[in-house]
């Protein structure tokens, strides 16, 4: 079983469950700028795509962080045991359609996955959704316009954390990419957050080492 509802008074985010679940407005947004010239490195001399490579060193942050695999659905709690990142894919009509790659540690499997769903979900414009399975991570990249910065819609429904960017600004021998996080105050608190971004800022630095 991949995903199971808990009770809140018995996790360590039982306080917040009980503050934030019925908050009118329980999303948090915190924005940083990363130095992403090691991902274009990387993606240039490897031929990978630079957003899979992005998607991979985000699945790699939030993995070691236990709060990523909570997620609060409708009034209930859920645990999960696996996680995966969301991408948006342009499909054939023009439109944009959704597409979660399941994460995993291996590079190699993750971009053969990417390259495999969003080809499909491209082709024949039907969502590929693992949310039933997955605690899954949105994201989504507005690559025609530089962003200094987005904050994401709190439907009332998705309580999923969401990253936004757009395009990237060369300054010297940086790349510069202010990226937004959203994330529901129940999941997580600021630290955790905080964590998560700066591992996600290790994780983008070590891409390029690796070349």
């Amino acid at each position: 079983m991949s995903k199971r509802e808990i009770r809140p008074e018995e996790t360590t985010r039982a306080a917040a469950f009980a503050l934030w679940m019925r908050s009118p407005n329980p999303m948090v947004t915190f924005f940083k700028t990363y130095d992403v010239m090691p991902l274009i490195r990387a993606s240039r001399a490897r031929g990978l795509k630079f957003n899979m490579l992005l998607a991979f060193c985000i699945g790699r942050a939030a993995a070691p962080v236990r709060e990523f695999y909570l997620l609060p659905v409708g009034d209930k709690l859920m645990q999960y045991d696996r996680i995966a990142v969301n991408t948006i894919v342009r499909n054939r009509d023009g439109e944009v359609s959704s597409c979660d790659i399941a994460f995993t540690d291996d590079l190699a499997a993750f971009n053969a996955g990417y390259l495999r769903h969003t080809a499909q979900v491209r082709d024949t414009c039907v969502d590929h959704d693992l949310s039933e399975d997955y605690m899954v991570i949105g994201t989504s990249a507005i690559v025609d316009v530089e962003l200094d910065g987005a904050v994401g819609m709190h439907s009332g429904i998705f309580h999923n954390p969401f990253l936004i960017w757009g395009k990237y600004r060369v300054d010297g021998e940086k790349a510069l990419l202010p990226i937004s996080f959203q994330f529901h105050h129940t999941q997580m608190d600021g630290a955790h957050a905080g964590r998560f971004l700066g591992n996600l800022q290790e994780e983008i630095a070590g891409m390029g080492e690796d070349i």
